[in-house]
């Protein structure tokens, strides 16, 4: 079989920039598809906030100066290139001074909103990430694109590049992970980023409701599409609640959809080998995981008690995440005997509510507003179980890293957090987890209590931590159904 050649476009990725679990999925995904001897290269913008010397950025002397155009503007860009840390696969970053030097990838500091010209930074990012291609004279087979950012891509193919021999043969995967940012603008933002009025007409491919919708041309134009579970990828073509107006659309597209589900990186996520954990272990010795617990409740203030469980939470704090269940439900789980950790930030609501709650009970509630990379860890390693009751999940990491830990999650059966926890059953002794279907505070408060209650019976929440950590999840699993994928889009 001929070796593929996969162009993977991304608006973020780890470690370079990061904003969500989009980055975590660009900078793993191509190093698993580079271990199956795929030619793969990933395109980003080049940020302001990215430390060249850092990672190592060199200058392309092919891409020094590049001009761009769109409708009537030129911008000038330049590419540099790094690898990915630990790999041999080529990351090409193209600036933008216009557009990419500011402090942040997608919101104005200076506002708290999206910056307003956002439909032209990625527009231009990616005609940019087209051209850099032919100066490379590299052609790719397929062009993996992601959410609204790089959604242009496959009209750009199908109108502006038709009769571009150099692409004849490429075509393109659209990854959907996370329909609510979809890139809605005003219609009038359509003539500078070259898309032609036909197909702005009420229902045609970029109309939405009024708006220009980028997600929506992209879920169109491209050639194959799929989204980061396989029970995601079923709601969202059933239900308006996942579907976000467009399950009519993607129902029209089902036999190009696939869910494939996002690994997990084994070796930053590992208890036996983490080095930001307080101590390792592994299946064979669960009883060192008491010393992370212990080290997490110093940290957070809390006391440390064997029979008190701590739960955890790492998470935005959004209604999407389940923050309005916890909200209402959460006078009746400071009544429960129990500890919790929360770490993350997201709406100032529930900021407030938090620290309020914190203020009133500091010894049952630990709350960090912020990112910390290093506490996460803790608390996956530190905490008895993992709560995520999420409105909707496209994929979930945190509940695959519970696992990992032998830290028991809590979750709503949804999307991705359907598809990885099988709900525990007292009489079989089966499951790896405990899940609640309605969307509702009381039906996640019996969820909680029922793993407060099995937790005392040791012989059996043992076999519980032991059915999760033997999962793999790994990026090896996923990168096979991927390029699964790449075939079935190169026979359209």
């Amino acid at each position: 079989m001929r070796q593929l050649k996969i162009c993977y476009v991304s608006s973020e990725v780890v470690p370079f920039a990061k904003t969500g679990g989009l980055a975590d999925v660009a900078g793993a995904l191509p190093v698993a598809l580079k271990d199956m001897d795929l030619d793969i290269r990933v395109m980003m913008a080049n940020y302001k906030s990215i430390n060249e010397r850092k990672f190592v950025l060199r200058e392309v002397i092919r891409l020094k100066e590049v001009k761009v155009s769109l409708n009537d503007d030129t911008k000038i860009i330049d590419g540099k290139t790094a690898f990915l840390p630990n790999s041999k696969v080529h990351v090409y970053f193209l600036h933008i001074p216009d557009y990419f030097d500011r402090k942040e990838l997608y919101v104005d500091p200076a506002t708290g909103k999206d910056f307003e010209d956002n439909a032209e930074r990625f527009a231009f990012f990616s005609k940019a990430t087209l051209e850099t291609l032919k100066l490379l004279y590299w052609q790719p087979d397929i062009i993996h694109c992601n959410e609204w950012q790089t959604a242009l891509i496959p009209y750009y193919l199908k109108t502006l590049y038709k009769d571009d021999e150099f692409f004849k043969n490429s075509r393109t995967v659209l990854t959907l992970h996370n329909l609510a940012y979809q890139g809605s603008f005003p219609l009038e933002k359509a003539k500078k980023i070259g898309i032609s009025d036909e197909y702005l007409k009420p229902g045609r491919e970029f109309e939405f409701y009024g708006n220009l919708n980028l997600l929506k041309g992209g879920i169109l134009f491209s050639d194959v599409l799929n989204t980061v579970s396989e029970k995601y990828a079923e709601e969202i073509t059933e239900s308006p609640e996942f579907g976000f107006g467009f399950e009519k659309i993607l129902a029209s597209r089902k036999q190009d959809l696939v869910g494939i589900l996002n690994g997990v990186d084994y070796e930053q996520w590992n208890p036996e080998t983490d080095n930001l954990i307080a101590k390792n272990y592994s299946p064979d010795s669960l009883e060192e995981k008491s010393k992370n617990k212990k080290a997490l409740c110093k940290q957070n203030n809390l006391t440390y008690r064997e029979d008190v469980p701590v739960i955890g939470i790492i998470s935005r704090l959004t209604d999407q995440k389940g923050f309005d269940l916890i909200a209402e439900a959460v006078d009746d789980i400071m009544k429960m005997n129990l500890q919790l950790v929360i770490l993350g930030n997201g709406e100032p609501r529930y900021h407030r509510l938090l620290e309020k709650l914190a203020k009133n009970s500091p010894e049952k509630l630990a709350v960090n507003l912020r990112f910390d990379n290093k506490l996460a860890h803790l608390i996956e390693a530190g905490a008895d179980m993992f709560l995520m009751p999420s409105h909707f999940e496209p994929c979930g990491l945190n509940q695959m890293y519970s696992l990992k830990y032998g830290t028991v999650p809590i979750v709503r059966e949804t999307g991705g957090l359907a598809d990885t926890i099988e709900n525990y059953d007292p009489k079989t002794g089966s499951g790896t987890g405990f899940t609640f279907k309605k969307y509702d505070a009381k039906e996640m408060l019996k969820a909680i209590r029922r793993a407060v209650k099995t937790l005392q019976d040791k012989k059996s929440w043992r076999k519980i931590q032991k059915a999760g950590m033997a999962k793999d999840f790994s990026w090896a699993q996923s990168a096979r159904k991927y390029h699964e994928l790449y075939e079935k889009a190169l026979k359209k």
